[in-house]
């Protein structure tokens, strides 16, 4: 018996060392309980070794005793998992979106910010730019009226919307616009609707809305891809702001009417 409490004894000890060493590691406390366990476990074990052996047993005896033993050490192990802890990946993800939910957030503030402040720099130069081609053309007039000219636009004003459309058609070209919609013949995948007309259905406002937020609008006979999302959500990131006007603005100058460009419906 002195034996068994000396043995008791130095296990308490090992494992009050054992959990004081991990507290002051930073361990949970869990990990603490779990190595003080380790410590106490090896202590039963050394105090079961000098245990006076036991009187040989056969037949049923034995085997009922096996199978006790084996139900006695299935419950422990059984129990002994169900205490400690458990990974599970979805409380993992959990953590790691708590953790990251409020960077997000001021990712997104941040950029829609950087956006909104592009935009408005692009206004800006769109009014300073019309401001001086009405000068320009004011300019123009009483010479064109002198040289007996007509009402055709300045050649200022005939560069700047060719830039436009170049810009418009390289941005179709770039952003592989083609892949889902079909244009003066070409293209298109049926994924989305032919847009040869959409200049007499939406104007470029309204294009450059669909294209930053495909959900904003839908195109009649195209539910199923509207429903699945069909046109990413992508150009947002993608694309400057004048890249979007420019490509709105180009898109607006089809209104071929002998084309059936499917009806947008507005969603938002």
């Amino acid at each position: 018996m002195g034996n068994v409490i000396k043995k008791s004894i130095v296990g308490i000890v090992i494992g009050g060392i054992l959990f004081g060493a991990t507290n002051a590691l930073g361990f949970p406390f869990v990990f603490q309980l779990l190595f003080f366990g380790y410590a106490m476990l090896g202590a039963v074990v050394f105090i079961i070794l000098d245990l006076p052996p036991l009187k040989p047993i056969s037949g049923a005896k034995a085997a009922g005793a096996l199978v006790v033993f084996y139900v006695i050490l299935s419950v422990a192990y059984i129990a002994g998992g169900a205490v400690w802890p458990q990974f599970d990946p979805e409380d993992e993800k959990g953590k790691i979106d708590k953790i990251l939910k409020p960077k997000r957030e001021h990712y997104e503030a941040g950029k829609v910010e950087v956006l909104l402040q592009r935009a408005k720099a692009l206004d800006e130069k769109t009014k300073e730019l019309t401001a001086r081609l009405q000068a320009l053309g004011a300019a123009q007039a009483p010479a064109d009226q002198k040289a007996g000219g007509g009402s055709a636009p300045s050649a200022t004003t005939a560069a700047a919307g060719g830039d436009i459309a170049k810009l418009g058609e390289e941005q179709w070209q770039l952003q592989e616009c083609y892949n889902c919609h079909k244009l003066n013949g070409e293209g298109g995948k049926k994924r989305g609707p032919e847009l040869d007309n959409i200049g007499n259905l939406l104007t470029a406002e309204e294009i450059a809305r669909k294209i930053l937020d495909p959900k904003s609008y839908k195109a009649e006979g195209f539910e199923k891809e509207y429903e699945k999302g069909k046109m990413p959500d992508k150009y947002k990131d993608l694309m400057e702001a004048s890249d979007v006007q420019a490509l709105a603005g180009w898109l607006a100058g089809y209104k071929n009417a002998s084309v059936a460009t499917p009806k947008p419906i507005k969603m938002k």
